[in-house]
């Protein structure tokens, strides 16, 4: 994590050295933590392959060539790129932009590629089952916390990063439900700010009704709404960590007997949703704003996957011949 820099008022009074330490800290917030974090793994383990730095495309090569049967090719990649930006920020010839270097790249690509494996969508089927073990559970904060993080992450759309950054500041009442405003997100790392609006519905499913009872008993008038609890039900002081969730939702649905459990994660929710949503006929375009997409394949990609039953060749022909076996 950064440390928050604050500029320096009287710029004739900065010294050479306070300056560097501008540069420094502009330099780091062009990067999110998480990429940069990814980036210092991949430079070590180059490192620890006992490859220099700087390094030769003969080096690159022989990395590649030495990882293709062990690593995922999208892993290698990230790590090409990562030596790729180590090279130019430091000012050497950067010799991943060789063209043998690409050529093996997509080689190993056609040779080793695999479907990127994805996170189960939750269907509102699965969401009910969930929330109905969650309510036969002893009225505890702990269940009310995690009944209210199931179903506002669901109907939020939200990823796990943004759900554990919720302060209590950011959510607005109104009549028909709530507005969380979050300052940043993973697609938002320049501040813009994101929105997800959450109505009220009437039954016991309500997310802006499980967040008012678990508020209610967390009784904070500021910060992280999302807290861990303790095994003496003693909500504590801090923000959760994003881990509980995926440790929470694969515990609930191991529970509840669900499929796939190594399958399930944070990103099962916001999956969820919009798959949930798209075999309902919601517009692609409600779909994209509530879950707050910036790319419209990704939004298609999920639609496809709700619809891949309902449009669907082959059922229209099962369809024609149930008609014909009734003659």
């Amino acid at each position: 994590m950064r440390k928050k820099f604050l500029p320096l008022k009287n710029r004739e009074s900065q010294t050479l050295s306070q300056i560097k330490t501008q540069q420094q800290y502009y330099l780091q917030s062009a990067t999110s933590d998480n990429t940069r974090k990814t980036y210092q793994s991949a430079i070590r383990h180059f490192q620890a392959s006992n490859k220099p730095l700087p390094a030769t495309s003969d080096d690159i090569i022989h990395y590649l060539v030495s990882y293709a049967d062990e690593l995922n090719p999208r892993t290698l990649s990230l790590r090409i790129s990562a030596l790729s930006q180590w090279h130019s920020y430091q000012g050497f010839t950067d010799p991943t932009q060789n063209p043998l270097v690409k050529k093996i790249l997509k080689g190993i690509h056609r040779e080793h590629g695999m479907p990127k494996e994805k996170a189960k969508a939750l269907s509102i089927q699965d969401i009910v089952i969930m929330g109905k073990y969650l309510l036969q559970q002893e009225q505890t904060a702990l269940q009310a916390r995690n009944f209210c993080l199931l179903l506002l992450g669901f109907f939020g759309a939200f990823r796990r990063s943004e759900l554990i950054a919720i302060n209590k500041e950011d959510i607005t009442w109104e009549d028909e439900g709530i507005i969380i405003q979050l300052a940043r997100s993973k697609t938002d790392q320049y501040g813009k700010g994101i929105q997800r609006v959450i109505p009220y519905a009437a039954h016991a499913f309500c997310p802006v009704i499980a967040l008012k009872n678990w508020l209610s008993i967390v009784n904070i008038e500021y910060g992280p709404i999302f807290r861990p609890i303790n095994r003496w039900d003693q909500i504590q002081n801090k923000r959760l960590s994003a881990g509980a969730i995926n440790l929470f939702l694969k515990k609930l649905a191991t529970a509840c007997q669900l499929e796939d459990i190594d399958k399930i994660s944070s990103h099962s929710l916001r999956r969820g949703l919009s798959t949930s949503a798209a075999r309902l006929g919601v517009d692609f375009a409600h779909i994209k704003k509530q879950g707050g997409w910036k790319n419209d394949n990704t939004v298609w990609e999920y639609i496809e996957e709700g619809e891949q039953f309902n449009d669907n060749a082959s059922k229209r022909l099962l369809d024609a011949m149930q008609a014909l076996l009734k003659k």
